[in-house]
């Protein structure tokens, strides 16, 4: 046999080879025409990236409400030590019973308005 000519088993093993590029390349092209197919892929990879951006931000919101926690802590202990004592009184019973102090402030705050409604109005 010459170069040029091709026994069997040689033109065997290139049709089996020209078949399995060809198996891919048809594959290929029905990946690409399954529009559906990457559309559902696409939104699975959405979904995932969304879930990862609300465990990051919970953990961003936590870490956020910590420390304003702490900031909220030191202000509290730094008014518990500078306060006059009278106020620290006041501001431990509001605390404790939150209710009366409420309806106080309320109280307060209408004989205020009334004060000021009164003086608009010329004392009538």
């Amino acid at each position: 046999m010459t170069d040029r000519t091709k026994g069997p088993a040689e033109l065997r093993k290139q049709v089996e080879r020209t078949r399995g590029e060809l198996g891919a390349t048809v594959g290929e092209l029905a990946a690409r025409a399954d529009v559906r197919g990457r559309a559902l892929a696409r939104a699975a990879d959405l979904r995932d990236k969304a879930g990862a951006m609300t465990v990051q931000l919970r953990s961003s919101a936590a870490q956020a409400g910590h420390a304003v926690q702490g900031g909220a802590t030191r202000a509290q202990h730094a008014v518990e030590h500078r306060a006059p004592q009278p106020v620290r009184r006041v501001a431990q019973a509001a605390l404790r019973l939150p209710r009366p102090v409420l309806f106080a402030g309320a109280a307060g705050a209408a004989v205020v308005a009334a004060g000021v409604l009164r003086r608009r109005n010329g004392g009538r």
